[in-house]
């Protein structure tokens, strides 16, 4: 396997666990345990020794950047090009969400990083994939992908809407702007749903993991007004399964 085949699977693996250390982030409540500077403070290193996730989220998105660099340097191509402005531009935004979070910033910058950081590992996962399509062709044709990503901004919008550890509340018309947001998110993730549907039979899987991760959500729910400081492994599990979901799409997963 040659270095750039290395480096690209290498990246993969950074972009989707940089997702995941997020949603842990989110799941126990460090969301603003290094406050809102950024990108790195002088006792990162230490805090990430004592097990901080966010310092190493922090920690990972510079070595995703730097093997950004090194492929896009290595390739000279247009999707590695595409995957090194994106990279940048997730972690550009991660100064935003971080002002989200602080109730200093909208909230929809909260949903953009997500988009982002989905859009910087759909990139390599193609890049990485022998006669997969360009990245802009790809995120330009498939429909099903829009979708997805549209469930992705809007489950992002109701973290930032809903505030730091603040629960959603119990509703039956929603109200507050995190409210408006969960509702949003359920038509998106409706949509997910008659997309997988449309993609049949070989969306099959996405529909089993969209229905399960339907389910999910609505556990999460109760778990965000249960605990909403800390709602705990729930927000990781459903992070997991929308990876699955993107990852089933992508490589048309079917039984």
């Amino acid at each position: 396997m040659g270095l750039v085949r290395i480096l690209l699977f290498l990246q993969v693996s950074l972009s989707a666990a940089l997702i995941l250390l997020g949603s842990i982030v989110e799941a126990y409540g460090y969301g603003l345990s290094l406050g809102t500077s950024w990108p790195y403070r002088s006792d990162i290193l230490r805090l990430a020794a004592r097990g901080d996730p966010e310092a190493w989220h922090r920690i990972t998105a510079a070595i995703l950047g730097l093997n950004a660099v090194a492929l896009a340097l290595l390739l000279r191509s247009v999707d590695a090009f595409s995957g090194l402005a994106l990279s940048a531009a997730t972690a550009l935004l991660g100064v935003a969400t971080l002002n989200v979070l602080a109730g200093k910033a909208p909230a929809f910058l909260h949903g953009l990083h997500a988009i982002l950081a989905y859009c910087t590992l759909g990139s390599y996962v193609l890049q990485a994939s022998a006669g997969s399509p360009g990245v802009w062709r790809f995120v330009a044709t498939s429909g099903p992908l829009h979708a997805f990503l549209l469930a992705v901004f809007l489950g992002a919008l109701v973290t930032g809407s809903r505030g730091f550890k603040a629960p959603l509340g119990s509703f039956v018309l929603p109200r507050s702007r995190g409210q408006i947001a969960f509702a949003a998110h359920f038509v998106g993730w409706l949509l997910v749903v008659i997309a997988a549907a449309w993609l049949m039979p070989r969306g099959n899987v996405m529909l089993i993991l969209a229905l399960l991760q339907g389910a999910l959500g609505f556990a999460l729910y109760q778990s965000v007004n249960k605990s909403p400081a800390r709602p705990g492994f729930l927000t990781v599990l459903h992070e997991t399964m929308a990876l699955l979901i993107l990852f089933s799409l992508m490589f048309a997963w079917r039984f």
